[in-house]
């Protein structure tokens, strides 16, 4: 079926080839090598070829239709020449289209604006601000919306909130109106840029905000961490009348997945449904990786199955999501299945396959895989990949062999990597390894608590109390502040918190008798306290009772008494989970007969009748 375009910019002819080259389809393109071997060629109807090329990605067809263009001499027409300029910058050749506008006698502020746009679309940041710079110095060149707009991206892709500013101090003192689709823009570069003050300013002061400012602003929050004001965002937009689009979705439902607010994901899922939104592979991948990150791989594995086509950012989210439970096997098996299907893994599958093969033990295989990435598929190994080994071979108690692979290493090892290696030496009490790796990143990430918490461990494990106070002294002395840790459960469509010692809760009392009565029971089962997770030198029994009071037990506790016998406990940690209170959890879930499911900053622990899912392998 052919779609006629109305152009108004030209009169119509009576030659069939004008006519047919108005035509946007397929099938037409076989009228192209007609159109090569000169019948029809004129400036009027070369803009509509390279339009039709370019839509279709024909790249030999536009060179050859280029070739005659110059022979033609009609290289010297600016709209000529700005429709092939696009034509390249649709083909992704961004090299061709510069060569084009270099020899251009004159550009008008159209071509300007098309190559401006062609760098920052294609990845070429650096070079869009350069033209710009130089747009900027011509005198007789005005700026338009266009070229801000075009150039926005740019700033947002080099998260370059410096020029960012700089451009919106030129829109300023040049008048420009700050419309719905400047201020949308300007919203999504300062979001993006780690600026969300600025893009909340900026969404205020806006007088018409239509669906994709609000998603611009919902996505800036989530992408920036703050999950709990994404949501609230989503629910001024419906307030305001302002329809949902499959965007917001895709926008808001990380912000769940943050919070692993599983009751407030689903709702959301009902609510895509409810609406009639086109499940589309991106919604899709959204609703999984929402479902993966609140602990339920059911739901996720079986939205996954249902989907006939897939790309290659769907089979990462379900592979990153078995990772993070530590199913190695399911991860290695989607693995393989992804490979026949003809898709190229990519980094991030790399990255998931790699952390399921540590969070479950198979250190062979992931020492293959990583073998594999670079001489098979020609990955070069990102940060990330090289942590996951370290964590692998750290994990199984082999941290000479890990600090080797670090010392080995092709580039500069960061912090990520150091600290996979602290973690193991925490696991496996290596102090004198941990303090050289402490060092390297006391250096690195001198204002990192978490690092000064965790050799702190690894001392106070030792009963070396005087290591632990002077780490405190140097904490106070860099002005390190350790985040407390806190626990937090979904009940119904709220949150609720706790930190070590709690007693703020309006349940408080009844959680504390929960949990002596739970204690009892435990110690009768044969727990017995490590405590060694109590980072003070007190009496043992004051040790104790700051045990029974950690935030994750107090948490399960409240879990306990408030949802309905059977159900799973859900909860997150801010902080990597207690040891004791992984103990302890496995107790407390055979005594209650209840599935209890942590998620931490680590991976996710699934505690039933008396085990967990990492097989205490963590």
């Amino acid at each position: 079926m052919f779609c006629y375009r109305h152009v108004q910019a030209f009169k119509p002819y009576n030659n069939s080839m004008h006519t047919l080259l108005f035509m946007e389809s397929k099938e037409n393109f076989q009228l192209l090598p007609e159109f090569s071997a000169g019948k029809g060629s004129d400036n009027f109807t070369f803009p509509f070829v390279f339009k039709a090329c370019g839509g279709l990605l024909a790249i030999e067809e536009g060179k050859k239709i280029h070739a005659k263009m110059i022979k033609g001499g009609f290289d010297s027409d600016v709209y000529v020449g700005n429709s092939l300029i696009a034509m390249y910058v649709k083909c992704g050749r961004i090299e061709f289209a510069r060569q084009v506008f270099d020899k251009m006698p004159e550009r008008t502020l159209m071509v300007w604006n098309n190559i401006i746009s062609g760098y920052a679309r294609n990845g070429c940041a650096n070079e869009a601000l350069v033209l710009f710079h130089r747009m900027v110095q011509l005198p007789d060149l005005k700026i338009d919306l266009i070229t801000i707009t075009s150039l926005l991206p740019a700033c947002t892709d080099l998260t370059d909130l410096r020029g960012g500013k700089c451009i919106h101090g030129y829109v300023i003192r040049n008048g420009f109106d700050l419309d719905v689709l400047l201020g949308t823009a300007f919203i999504d570069m300062y979001a993006k840029c780690g600026n969300i003050e600025i893009s909340q300013a900026l969404f205020n002061r806006m007088f018409e905000k239509d669906v994709v400012a609000w998603n611009a602003l919902i996505s800036g929050y989530s992408q920036n961490g703050y999950a709990n004001q994404a949501l609230i965002m989503f629910s001024e937009m419906r307030v305001s009348e302002v329809e949902p689009t499959s965007s917001t979705m895709v926008s808001v439902l990380p912000a769940c997945a943050h919070l692993a607010a599983l009751q407030l994901g689903k709702c959301l899922h009902n609510y895509i449904i409810r609406k009639g939104f086109e499940m589309d592979i991106t919604l899709v991948t959204a609703v999984i990786d929402m479902y993966a990150k609140c602990g339920n791989l059911q739901l996720a594995r079986e939205l996954f199955d249902r989907m006939c086509k897939r790309n290659l950012i769907l089979w990462n989210a379900m592979i990153c999501g078995y990772g993070m439970h530590g199913h190695g096997e399911d991860a290695l098996v989607l693995f393989s299945q992804l490979q026949q299907t003809g898709l190229k893994p990519d980094n991030i599958t790399f990255v998931g396959v790699l952390t399921a093969c540590s969070h479950g033990g198979l250190i062979d295989k992931g020492q293959y895989l990583f073998d594999e990435m670079t001489r098979v598929y020609h990955i070069t190994p990102m940060a990330e990949h090289y942590a996951c080994i370290v964590d692998l071979l750290g994990r199984a108690g082999c941290l000479d062999k890990a600090h080797d692979f670090i010392e080995k290493m092709p580039v500069e090892p960061g912090a990520g990597v150091w600290g996979a290696l602290l973690g193991a030496c925490r696991v496996h009490c290596n102090i004198e390894l941990g303090k050289k790796v402490a060092e390297h990143l006391f250096h690195l990430e001198p204002q990192n608590a978490g690092r000064y918490v965790l050799m702190s461990n690894i001392f106070a494990t030792a009963g070396k109390w005087n290591d632990v106070a002077k780490l405190r002294i140097l904490m106070k002395a860099r002005k390190v502040k350790k985040p407390p840790g806190c626990s937090s459960i979904e009940i119904g469509n709220r949150t609720h918190s706790f930190i070590v010692g709690d007693k703020r809760h309006p349940e408080s009392e009844r959680i504390y008798r929960t949990l002596d009565v739970l204690v009892e029971q435990m110690k009768e089962a044969g727990y017995v306290p490590d405590v060694n997770f109590v980072l003070h030198e007190v009496e043992e029994e004051v040790k104790e009772q700051m045990l029974f009071s950690h935030s994750e037990k107090l948490a399960i506790a409240f879990g306990i008494i408030s949802t309905f016998h059977g159900t799973p406990i859900r909860i997150t940690k801010n902080l990597r989970v207690c040891g004791d209170c992984h103990n302890a959890a496995k107790f407390i879930s055979k005594i209650v007969s209840r599935e209890i499911i942590v998620r931490d900053t680590k991976r996710f622990h699934h505690f039933k009748n008396g085990f967990c899912s990492c097989g205490d392998y963590w």
